[in-house]
């Protein structure tokens, strides 16, 4: 028996290839995975006090011992976990989430950790590589006008605009612009040169006007989790988060910031979350929310995954520089897709884009296969 003030996490477990000729499965935020148990957890002052995987097909049994409060929870999760995710619009293109999507890092900055300097003062060459991501398949384009990777210096919201200003009016004339940006200033001029997305590291905490801006607009908003966004996206310089359990610490977060967002009028069915892999990690916390990714469904918003070329890529290959992280940024793509991901941000688009239609290929046989 759970004890009855303990608070219950759900993660899906147990993923079936086809819910053809399979019982007591469900479908997983209206995707394309179904599973048939789930890993209950229980945490009581912040601490983990009893696990237990349930199959699915003894679930009602498993509910019917819990605490009243329990039952209503555990209800509510399961709605959240299974009912299938509303659309992204996104001017004329409309995503919507039976299929997951693949969104083009494009990067107008001297000096971000993986492209920096590329398409630094040359708007006409950084929106060819814009369009060029769409025409390799991605869904989206996800522009920032500044880095962050750890150390970066803060960047004046009048450069980072004049940087990510030209570049928005001539992508945004054909594609769909996600702008990456945690200032208010920056996120009204991309929004109102055609923007249709804002992607905040600071899940609206760096600027006191973000929220206002991005419910006004009403566009979707990622928010993505960070340790201390108020000090920066890696909670400032010589900061060290030290998490007693990354997964439970991150999802609870994302929670309180999610609903933040709604009581500053932003419509929950535009709200996509992010773990924030990397960002004031180490690299044991960050396997641990990819290998438990699926608990963020929970939330009943889609998940994006930004895991391409990271650190922690290098640290578990050699030491792999940048440049040569694309076999383990795949990987860790695929990882995400195998527990529901539905967006995946990337830097090397026609790769990814390609693996994940081979990956759709294979559940689509295993649908019609018996």
């Amino acid at each position: 028996m759970f004890p009855p003030a303990a608070r219950l996490y759900l993660r899906p477990a147990r993923f079936a290839e086809t819910p053809v000729g399979a019982e007591d499965v469900r479908r997983l935020a209206g995707g394309l995975l179904w599973f048939s148990a789930l890993e209950v957890i229980a945490v009581e002052g912040g601490r983990r006090v009893a696990q237990q995987v349930v199959p699915i097909a003894a679930w009602d049994d498993f509910v019917a011992r819990l605490a009243d409060p329990q039952i209503e929870a555990a209800a509510a999760a399961m709605a959240r976990l299974t009912a299938p995710r509303a659309p992204l619009v996104l001017g004329e293109r409309t995503l919507r989430f039976d299929q997951p999507h693949v969104a083009g890092i494009l990067n107008v900055t001297p000096d971000s950790f993986s492209d920096g300097g590329r398409h630094r003062d040359d708007p006409e060459a950084a929106a060819a590589a814009g369009f060029d991501q769409i025409a390799a398949g991605a869904s989206l384009v996800d522009l920032g006008g500044e880095s962050t990777r750890p150390g970066a210096p803060l960047v004046w919201e009048g450069d980072e605009i004049a940087r990510i200003a030209p570049v928005v009016e001539r992508l945004a004339r054909a594609a769909p612009v996600s702008i990456d940006t945690r200032k208010a200033a920056v996120m009204e001029a991309a929004l109102g040169r055609g923007a249709q997305m804002v992607n905040d590291v600071s899940a609206l905490m760096w600027d006191t006007r973000s929220a206002e801006v991005v419910a006004k607009a009403g566009v979707p908003v990622v928010l993505m989790h960070s340790p201390d966004p108020a000090k920066g996206p890696h909670g400032g310089p010589n900061a060290s988060k030290a998490y007693a359990d990354p997964l439970i610490e991150v999802y609870d977060w994302l929670e309180a910031r999610i609903d933040a967002a709604v009581a500053a009028g932003i419509d929950r069915a535009r709200i996509v979350i992010d773990p924030g892999i990397g960002f004031g990690k180490g690299l044991g916390d960050n396997l641990a929310l990819l290998n438990g990714l699926a608990l963020f469904h929970g939330l009943g918003c889609p998940v994006m995954l930004g895991a391409s070329r990271k650190r922690m890529i290098g640290a578990l290959a050699g030491e792999a520089p940048v440049e040569a992280r694309l076999g383990g940024s795949l990987a860790l793509a695929m990882k995400g897709l195998e527990q529901g991901v539905q967006l995946l941000r990337v830097h090397d688009v026609a790769e990814t884009v390609q693996a994940a239609r081979v990956w759709r290929g294979l559940r689509d046989a295993a649908l019609v296969a018996r």
